[in-house]
């Protein structure tokens, strides 16, 4: 089997040593497995600067498309109204969500390359008082634009509506400081910028808020309220958990704090992002996002010309050792670069070697 290193927004590639702790067999009755569960939740609380007074954090079987569905049935009553903010294919997910769990909630959408607009939102929540809740993808991935976190936050406050935020593919690779911007829950996943592998999701919420939401859940193992309840006591996870990828985790968050913490693994994000851009534009790849809006987590670049072959192109980076990720868009013909996970300056300027050596041969 080839080994190539993923370049996309997670799963991700991972270091030598978190997936040694794959190695082992673990009980999820065990007292030292349940202490590594309540590690982890102490330490999200640490890395989203959260008190343990104010917040808790709840993790969650499945991907994180679980993790986000587990709030929206648990957080929202029959009694509430939710408005979607989207910009690409996942907050639309969420919408999707809403329709099957039969919630009452309206979508605010945008284009995929423009932020959400304030004032329109404001006419939004002036008008209808009946939105109790506001949701928003915080780096949407379908194009790498970083929505604006501080905006959202602001308004929320202001109209005292309980604000929900997707971090999936940011929260552990920009700082997000959950109490000062009011964040009653924020989610992610175990693969993306922790630097894990996929198994579960979690949930760092507001335990008043949380408190509120006993019975409100139509699923069982979805219900985040008595996932809380039960994990509360020692550590224990209702159903069996992903015992392997849950040490994985704890090893990842480990290695972030060496690294230097979110600010530090941002940095080196940031800097493999600016490069991959500055040095794809120079071979004639446009980025679809502008740089004002870009995350350092993932870019959406066109294609070059109208010949150019995504399936031919992908192959060829793919046998010289890196896998990348097509486009979402229905707009225009992209494909998309992650740089998180254990990517470093050499893995980016090496692949802007091997994209430069595919356009000289396919030019011939």
């Amino acid at each position: 089997m080839n080994h190539y290193k993923l370049l996309t927004p997670g799963p991700l590639t991972t270091t030598r040593t978190v997936k040694e702790e794959m190695l082992f067999d673990r009980c999820t009755w065990d007292q030292d497995y349940k202490q590594i569960t309540q590690k982890i939740r102490a330490q999200l609380l640490q890395l989203a600067f959260a008190s343990q007074q104010e917040y808790t954090t709840v993790l969650m079987q499945g991907s994180g498309t679980f993790a986000v569905e587990s709030v929206m049935s648990t957080a929202i009553s029959v009694k509430d109204k939710v408005l979607i903010v989207t910009n690409g294919a996942y907050g639309e997910r969420i919408v999707k969500m809403a329709q099957y769990l039969g919630l009452n909630h309206l979508e605010y959408r945008v284009d995929y390359n423009q932020y959400p607009n304030e004032d329109e939102l404001r006419k939004i929540l002036d008008k209808d008082p009946q939105i109790t809740h506001m949701v928003m993808v915080h780096c949407e991935t379908t194009t790498g634009i970083l929505n604006p976190l501080d905006m959202i936050s602001r308004l929320s406050k202001e109209y005292g509506k309980t604000l929900i935020i997707d971090a999936m593919s940011s929260f552990g690779g920009i700082e997000i400081n959950v109490s000062a911007l009011g964040i009653d829950y924020l989610i992610s996943s175990a693969n993306k910028c922790i630097q894990g592998v996929p198994g579960f999701g979690f949930v760092i919420a507001n335990i008043d808020k949380l408190s509120a939401c006993k019975g409100n859940s139509h699923s069982l193992s979805l219900d985040l309220y008595d996932q809380w309840k039960e994990m509360d006591k020692e550590g224990k996870w209702r159903y069996t958990s992903p015992t392997h990828v849950v040490a994985a985790f704890s090893k990842a968050i480990d290695e972030l704090v060496e690294e230097g913490g979110i600010s530090a693994r941002f940095a080196r994000y940031q800097n493999n992002n600016r490069l991959l851009r500055e040095r794809l534009e120079e071979i004639g790849f446009h980025t679809y996002i502008s740089s004002e809006q870009q995350s350092p987590i993932i870019s959406t670049f066109l294609f070059p010309n109208e010949k150019f072959s995504f399936a031919d192109f992908y192959s060829y980076v793919k046998e010289k050792g890196y896998v990348i990720y097509p486009g979402k868009l229905t707009d225009a013909d992209t494909f998309r670069i992650g740089n998180i996970g254990e990517i470093y300056e050499e893995d980016i300027h090496e692949l802007c070697n091997i994209i430069e050596e595919y356009m000289g041969v396919v030019a011939k």
